[in-house]
Order: C-alpha cells, then sequence, then structure tokens
C-alpha cells in the first residue's frame, strides 16, 4: 500500500482507428461526476491485465473483435478524494477488427451488483485525448513511439 491507501489493479484500452479514439461517458452520470473515458477497469483475482484489458473492452463496448497489440505501459494514480485509493494501471493498445458506427450504446451488467450500467461509447480525435477522467490520458504518447 502507497500511504496507507490500498493499490487496485486497473486495465486501461486505447483502442484507436483513422486517429480517433473510443471513449465512452455513463450516461446515467454528468460529465461533472465520471467524465470521459476509454475502457478499462478492475483487474479480477487471477485475471492477467491483458486479459482483463480485452474483457473490460468487450463488456463496456459490446465489441467483440479486439486483439492486443501491445501494453504501453503502467502507471500509479492516486483517485483520493473520490476514494481512498491508488489505481496501477496497465494500459494496452488494441486493435478492432469491425465496423461501427460514430456513436452506439453499451451496457454492462456490473457483475449483478444492482443495476446495469449505460454507456454511450464514441470516437473523439486522439489530439483530445487531454479530457479524459483519472489520467486516462498518461500514456496516449505512447501510441506515436516505434
Amino acid at each position: 500500500m502507497a500511504a496507507g491507501k490500498p493499490i487496485r489493479d486497473k486495465a486501461l484500452c486505447y483502442i484507436v482507428r483513422d486517429g480517433r479514439l473510443l471513449v465512452f461517458r455513463h450516461v446515467d452520470y454528468s460529465f461533472e461526476e465520471v467524465g470521459i473515458q476509454v475502457p478499462g477497469g478492475t483487474v479480477k483475482p487471477g485475471e492477467d491485465p491483458e486479459q482483463a484489458a480485452l474483457r473490460e473492452a468487450r463488456e463496456e463496448t459490446g465489441l467483440h473483435e479486439l486483439t492486443v497489440v501491445r501494453k504501453l505501459g503502467t502507471y500509479e494514480y492516486d483517485i483520493t478524494p473520490y476514494r481512498a485509493e491508488i489505481h496501477r494501471c496497465h494500459v494496452f493498445q488494441l486493435a478492432l477488427h469491425e465496423e461501427t458506427p460514430e456513436r452506439w450504446a453499451g451496457q454492462e451488467d456490473n457483475d449483478g451488483d444492482g443495476e446495469p450500467i449505460r454507456f454511450e461509447c464514441f470516437w473523439i480525435p486522439v489530439e483530445h485525448g487531454h479530457v479524459l477522467q483519472s489520467g486516462q490520458s498518461m500514456l496516449l504518447s505512447r501510441l506515436f513511439d516505434r
């Protein structure tokens, strides 16, 4: 634990097509509460971060034709004061092998814990990635490393 705070492993996904980044917003919450995010979530016990990235991307977007291109790195982000915990974020670049509309609705069952979570998925220019919440844009520049 860092400074007495628990560390939670998270997997984040940068899915890029034609210079645009796939993002989503929670339909039932305001931008002020949850911001704009890339697909991602908690790495489950016994799960590899790469597997978690693919699982989370599929659950949150409804897309299934996804593959991992590469791991871009790991960083830690203190999400206090929202919650007193540190997120260790494993960031992956994913390739999408199916067509999508410009915007579409998604829904995750929330692991059976309460009401389903509703999303709106859409594309933004990669250069606008600075608007992502909770430091999720931290490794966007690595998309351009060769």
